[in-house]
């Protein structure tokens, strides 16, 4: 997650430092933590420098742990920040890159629903009976890096906006100059069933799930009209799937306008 934040900025990321705290050290679990922050250093290209490890008995139950992380990244000498504000003018496209989950954001709202259907975190989940719902709940993070670099470094790129806590409608207006509005259509790509699921069971409203989930979309990149061909070609050779969901038009009221918002049912 804190590589996708950098790479928005177009920044290439490059070291990771990790900390753990623990009441009492488990080595199987901080081996499994450590092992997957390589992993996601690996994906993203940068190195696991070096972090800290706590033990703290009188704050931490047994089983009871933190972790965080910070990242570091560089901009290329003569590259400019994302986003290009400047350059944005409307017609521009917006495409979307897909997420494998709800991500790091919306559990306060997951583990009310979670409470509400008396579901344990070892059952099987309701939208995906072959994995628990743990398992499903807690899938890593996509990281976007690489595609991302990638497309940013040919200049395909004006803006982009990783799709956090605050969900389309507080993340893509960031990116955007106070003169243009994005105007997304949610139709335009299939709400995953772990979403409908939270949708159905904890009756919440499009609008709400708007502004607290991911709903699909993980990254929104901004790209000029005459080149979204030769982006989505770029990005399909990097593995990801781009989805046209939607472009930008000028302001009149909000940032962020959200078309076929009654799909989500």
């Amino acid at each position: 997650m804190n590589v996708n934040d950098l790479v928005v900025q177009g920044a290439e990321p490059l070291t990771f430092l990790d900390y753990f705290a623990c009441g009492k050290l488990d080595v199987g679990t901080v081996e499994s933590f450590v092992e997957g922050v390589a992993e996601g250093c690996r994906q993203a290209g940068c190195a696991l420098v070096g972090g800290e490890t706590a033990e703290m008995p009188s704050m931490y139950a047994d089983g009871e742990y933190d972790a965080a992380g910070t990242a570091t990244g560089a901009i290329r000498r003569g590259d400019k920040l994302l986003p290009r504000k400047e350059s944005m003018v409307a017609g521009d496209v917006l495409l979307g890159l897909q997420s494998n989950g709800v991500h790091s954001n919306g559990f306060s709202l997951v583990r009310k629903i979670l409470e509400k259907e008396k579901l344990d975190v070892k059952d099987a989940a309701p939208w995906n009976k072959s994995v628990t719902v743990a398992e499903s709940l807690l899938t890593p993070t996509r990281i976007y890096v690489k595609p991302c670099l990638e497309v940013h470094r040919r200049g395909l790129v004006k803006g982009m906006a990783h799709i956090t806590g605050g969900g389309l409608l507080e993340n893509v207006p960031r990116m955007l100059p106070d003169s243009l509005a994005s105007e997304i259509d949610v139709s335009a790509w299939e709400m995953p069933a772990v979403f409908q699921w939270l949708q159905r069971a904890g009756d919440v409203t499009a609008a709400e799930m708007a502004r607290v989930f991911n709903n699909g979309i993980g990254m929104v990149l901004v790209v000029p009209a005459a080149q979204v061909n030769e982006a989505e070609s770029l990005l399909q050779e990097a593995g990801e799937t781009s989805i046209r969901i939607g472009v930008l038009v000028e302001r009149t009221g909000e940032a962020c306008l959200l078309k076929k918002l009654e799909s989500w049912k």
